[in-house]
């Protein structure tokens, strides 16, 4: 039994499936790059204010972790109460939407496995639709 749960998950977590540090760090580098070069996602980019460097380190720190790799951004900052540090920027249906089609984007373009691709769609959608604070339907 324990063979066959074995065959059936080869990666411990999604961090070792997705290729570790070296991987998250592509992917969190194009996600921001794209969001930077693409007017598709010029809302999503307006809504980072200046500089997208902060939220470029922090996105690799939380992704590692949430991933199930090191914990870097829990040990920088505590728990990391993504609503809560989320509110002060306006993220409505389209910034979501956009959020998720550019994180779709860098996922397909940096090679994460058309597997791990389409959970990882679902649980950013589950987290993204949690992130907003404007007026819109859910879901």
């Amino acid at each position: 039994m324990s063979d066959q749960l074995q065959e059936s998950k080869p990666f411990a977590t999604p961090f070792e499936w997705i290729g570790g540090e070296d991987r998250v760090r592509a992917l969190v580098d194009r996600f921001y790059d794209l969001m930077d070069i693409e007017p598709g996602y010029k809302e999503l980019r307006t809504a980072h204010g200046n500089t997208l460097e902060d939220a470029r380190q922090k996105l690799f720190w939380f992704l590692c972790g949430w991933l199930g790799g090191p914990q870097h951004y829990t040990e920088k900052f505590g728990h990391p109460r993504l609503r809560m540090r989320h509110m002060p920027f306006s993220i409505g249906v389209q910034e979501r939407d956009q959020w998720l089609a550019c994180m779709d984007q860098a996922m397909g373009e940096t090679g994460v496995d058309a597997v791990l691709r389409e959970r990882l769609k679902t649980s950013f959608l589950q987290t993204a639709d949690w992130m907003r604070n404007q007026p819109g339907s859910h879901g």
